[in-house]
């Protein structure tokens, strides 16, 4: 067995070391073809340039993205995949490297606890290659992949509104899931987040200052109407009613009381 990895080793390095491009573009795509992808990176890496100005440098530009993405490393194969599809518009590779750059962003985009930033960048992507070929068959696709993101975004928006109630910051949570429900208004969670809308609201004005309880429990009524226009039959109706004749009735101590 060390014999067998000694010669392979050596058999390796008589690649390398050739100065052959030829010899080296045979042994590349061979590398690439049997998915050995780290031997293949280094040759690969070594020929762009030498290939430069040729017909096949996109060809071998584009097995040089793969290469990484098939290794795991996403960031790397996004940037050369944007590379290829910028500077080689007209190629037959340029759509599937449109296509590979947003799925390297996907590939990126973290558990919805973390930062989102690469799952915003994945939609932009996705996105950028479903406007420049409106025609692909892989289309369907990249909406699929786009919903799976989004509902990853309505998620941490969500949770993160719900942090803010949790935690008694009535005015950031309010804040959030009226922003949320603009963002996404097809969201999944529109039903729930509709009604914690008001619920924020109400708590807010509730722990404000008097002089400012009477303007924060107009928003609390406006909220519910918005709520009981859109989702009149929720389970969430009873509870919302509640807060909602509470909040008047504590609107109107306050007019009574100014008077």
């Amino acid at each position: 067995m060390l014999f067998i990895a000694s010669s392979c080793a050596s058999s390796y390095q008589k690649v390398t070391k050739s100065t052959d491009p030829e010899f080296k573009m045979g042994k590349a795509s061979e590398y690439y073809e049997k998915g050995e992808w780290l031997k293949a990176i280094p040759l690969f890496e070594e020929l762009i340039p030498v290939y430069k100005g040729t017909r096949s440098i996109d060809a071998i530009y584009y097995k040089y993205a793969d290469c990484h993405f098939q290794q795991g490393d996403y960031l790397i194969s996004s940037f050369h995949f944007k590379n290829i599809y910028d500077s080689y518009p007209a190629s037959e590779y340029a759509e599937e490297s449109l296509y590979m750059f947003a799925y390297s962003y996907y590939m990126l985009s973290p558990d919805v606890q973390l930062d989102q930033t690469y799952t915003e960048k994945a939609m932009e992507a996705f996105q950028l290659f479903i406007n420049a070929y409106p025609e692909s068959s892989k289309v369907q696709e990249s909406n699929g992949f786009m919903d799976i993101l989004r509902r990853k975004m309505e998620t941490k928006a969500f949770r993160g509104a719900s942090l803010y109630l949790k935690t008694r910051n009535y005015r950031a949570a309010a804040t959030a899931f009226a922003n949320m429900l603009k963002d996404y208004p097809d969201t999944q969670y529109a039903e729930e987040a509709s009604f914690l809308t008001v619920k924020s609201y109400y708590l807010y004005a509730e722990h404000s200052i008097p002089s400012k309880q009477l303007e924060r429990y107009e928003l609390a009524l406006e909220a519910y109407r918005d709520f009981i226009y859109r989702h009149k039959e929720s389970k969430f109706a009873k509870d919302a009613e509640g807060l909602n004749e509470a909040a008047a009735k504590n609107l109107e101590k306050l007019k009574t009381s100014k008077n």
